[in-house]
């Protein structure tokens, strides 16, 4: 696989993030229904939206991992969220800390919406190519 990160402005950089990726002879790719903090019984944790944010992102890794791809494959990204300003002002730290980490260059799309499923605060929603 060839992956091209088009970022015509440097603004970008520094939120985790590219303008756009052009992927080249992918051998599969994998659509992950979003991922949110999903407990492992089942349930919807009620915690705040710093520690929902830990547990989507580790339920999102284990996706990738159990289906043979890797975190650095993921190409799409969208974040679905209740609330932006909490999101930018609490969890973008954490997010950027997260990319960092596992090498993400990915397009981004943050989208609050009025309500999640139950308890939920934050959703992500992934396209991972190898």
């Amino acid at each position: 696989m060839e992956k091209r990160i088009i970022n015509p402005w440097k603004w970008q950089d520094e939120r985790g993030y590219a303008q756009a990726v052009e992927v080249k002879q992918v051998n599969s790719t994998l659509y992950c229904a979003g991922q949110a903090a999903v407990l492992p019984d089942g349930t919807s944790s009620t915690a705040d939206m710093q520690t929902q944010l830990h547990i989507a992102l580790q339920n999102l890794e284990q996706v990738i991992h159990q289906a043979g791809y890797t975190c650095s494959g993921i190409v799409r990204l969208t974040v679905y969220t209740t609330s932006s300003d909490t999101f930018v002002n609490t969890c973008f730290d954490d997010y950027k800390d997260w990319v960092a980490k596992h090498g993400v260059q990915t397009a981004l799309t943050l989208t609050e919406v009025k309500a999640l499923f139950e308890t939920l605060s934050i959703e992500f929603e992934a396209t991972v190519v190898r």
